[in-house]
């Protein structure tokens, strides 16, 4: 949730924040971050693994970033999200400081604090941004909710943890939920 501010910040000054603060840009305003859970990074280092090795058997040319790693959807001058997951399959998008343009594929795993930054803003940020795939990992409900969007459309799925997920932007990447080392 942004706190109250009297600026109004660019991506530039989103940069020029310090390294240790957890933070995304949202149409000029700082929204600060909560740490995450250790069932949080147990679910991103889990889903990073088996999308970069299913990336890499296939010699694709597509890239897989955890968080922090800023990706500025389109040329928003205000805007700079911080994804769990992404997968950027157009890798003339990639800079040094992350990714300008819409990744492919977008992983979030719910801020139990802030359900509606990931379930409402991101989700509108991410379909204007055409971004193809979304995943909303819920850590309460133990659900996983597949947004496919390519068509221009919310295509919604509900998954639970216990079900294997398709990746919709490749043929056979297949992640099953309850063989992922969640530490519990």
């Amino acid at each position: 949730m942004p706190l109250p501010q009297e600026k109004y910040y660019t991506v530039e000054d989103f940069y020029n924040m310090p390294d240790d603060i957890r933070a995304e840009l949202i149409d000029g305003q700082i929204v600060y971050m909560a740490s995450p859970s250790t069932i949080h990074q147990d679910i991103s280092g889990e889903l990073y693994y088996v999308i970069k090795n299913y990336i890499k058997s296939k010699g694709s040319k597509c890239r897989v970033y955890a968080a922090p790693f800023g990706v500025q959807l389109n040329d928003k001058k205000d805007t700079v999200l911080e994804p769990d997951i992404s997968v950027i399959c157009d890798t003339d998008k990639i800079t040094s400081r992350g990714c300008v343009g819409a990744p492919d594929w977008i992983i979030e795993i719910v801020s139990p604090s802030n359900p509606s930054h990931d379930y409402i803003t991101k989700l509108n940020l991410y379909h204007d941004a055409h971004v193809r795939e979304y995943w909303i990992v819920d850590t309460q409900s133990n659900q996983v909710f597949v947004y496919n969007m390519e068509s221009g459309q919310f295509i919604t799925k509900a998954y639970s943890f216990t079900d294997t997920i398709k990746a919709g932007i490749y043929e056979d990447l297949y992640i099953n939920f309850s063989s992922l080392d969640l530490g519990s």
